[in-house]
């Protein structure tokens, strides 16, 4: 018998969800929820807090059974379980997700979020926001938040001390036509690889450099391959809260209030514990000798004045009149923040 990947996230679901049957049984309602990042990193821990804030707050009705590290699957695996009911829900980086919802890939748009976190949440909670998780419904899902998880930095083997020097140098990016404008518009080229070749692509000087949150870079070592670093904070990492509908729409009201609530009321906390991680990556990285620079708040504002118009371009081509609405949204939510 030959299994689909559906048919086989069906099946290790099965076999996961039976470890846990005494504990379901004492709940009404019971989601397994899997992801990508380890059981010691930042979206994990806080899963398993909404997950036992859920829990109280539901009397034990309502519980979440947490698998890290891809235990149910790849992410294409888990969305689409999510969508077809053999998981109940999954938390995805955005950047995953742009073949599913092209509308989503607004997010990898350069300096889309502020620095500042409280401006930042005020663009997720805006009509923006509101907007862009109503766009998972067509997709067969239901999207209930926007979680932070840091920022992407840039490294070279080549000087980048200045804008001007990243102006003809090859940069891996993912598989992302935003992407690639972004370096278009800083006259430098991106090459598409997929993470696992990133480290021997470095090595071999197959490309320049890298776009990647801080944390990703000390844990993968790319420090050993690298020698420069620019602290620019380009590039917002989002995840997004995925449920299938079929299990949403079956929980009272108040259960879907209390989960979205808490999924929300975490997110400070969250913040926080991604900018002491982070803080702990760079001490690392400095020790492994990297040449590490922080970009000034005028650097910035230059760059995103260059990249802004050509990467929000190519996100409308792909995105089309539904792409426009987010970005017309987008644009008064950070007007907004940005006078206050």
């Amino acid at each position: 018998m030959k299994f689909t990947a559906t048919s086989k996230i069906f099946v290790a679901a099965l076999c996961i969800s039976g470890l846990s049957t005494v504990s379901a049984q004492a709940a009404e309602f019971v989601a397994k929820i899997g992801h990508l990042e380890s059981a010691a990193q930042s979206r994990n821990i806080y899963l398993e807090k909404v997950a036992k804030l859920v829990n109280e707050r539901t009397d034990g009705n309502v519980e979440f059974d947490i698998y890290p590290q891809g235990q149910l699957g790849n992410q294409r695996q888990m969305t689409e379980g999510t969508q077809l009911g053999v998981l109940e829900a999954t938390v995805s980086p955005a950047a995953f997700l742009g073949g599913f919802n092209p509308a989503v890939s607004v997010l990898d748009i350069p300096y889309l979020m502020p620095q500042d976190t409280k401006q930042a949440q005020a663009i997720r909670d805006s009509a923006f926001g509101k907007e862009l998780l109503a766009s998972f419904s067509a997709k067969g899902v239901v999207a209930v938040g926007l979680w932070p998880n840091g920022f992407k930095e840039f490294t070279s083997n080549k000087p980048i001390d200045t804008w001007k020097e990243f102006t003809g140098q090859k940069f891996r990016v993912m598989d992302s036509n935003i992407l690639i404008e972004q370096f278009k518009a800083m006259d430098a080229s991106a090459i598409s690889l997929s993470f696992g070749e990133l480290y021997s692509a470095l090595q071999m000087g197959v490309v320049d450099g890298q776009e990647n949150p801080l944390d990703t870079i000390e844990r993968m070592k790319y420090y050993e391959v690298q020698k420069n670093l620019v602290i620019s904070d380009h590039g917002a990492m989002e995840d997004v809260i995925l449920f299938n509908p079929t299990f949403w729409n079956s929980m009272p009201e108040n259960y879907r209030k209390i989960i979205v609530d808490t999924f929300h009321e975490v997110i400070p906390d969250l913040v926080k514990d991604k900018a002491e991680r982070v803080a702990a990556a760079l001490e690392t990285i400095k020790k492994n000798g990297m040449n590490v620079r922080v970009a000034t708040p005028e650097e910035r504002e230059t760059l995103r004045a260059a990249i802004y118009p050509e990467t929000k371009a190519a996100y409308i081509e792909r995105a089309g009149d539904e792409g426009k609405k987010l970005v017309d949204l987008y644009e008064q939510a950070y007007a907004k923040v940005s006078a206050q």
